[in-house]
């Protein structure tokens, strides 16, 4: 996913911005705006993916630990 995200800036960025018309600015800066968001919520979850690997590696070895 981070690939498509940064693709799509970097599409977006080369964009010439002077040729466009009001409504496509802002068009062009609520895409930016979704972006940006798509790629926070792609950290969030890469995060929680280290604390599920986290927890579930402690699971494991509590059930280890308890089956002795």
């Amino acid at each position: 996913m981070a690939d498509t995200i940064a693709e799509t800036v970097d599409l977006l960025y080369t964009i010439d911005q002077e040729n466009l018309t009001p409504d496509q600015l802002i068009a062009l800066g609520a895409a930016l705006a979704s972006l940006a968001q798509a790629e926070r919520l792609d950290q969030i979850n890469e995060r929680l993916r280290g604390i599920h690997q986290v927890l579930n590696t402690w699971a494991l070895k509590a059930a280890a630990d308890g089956g002795r």
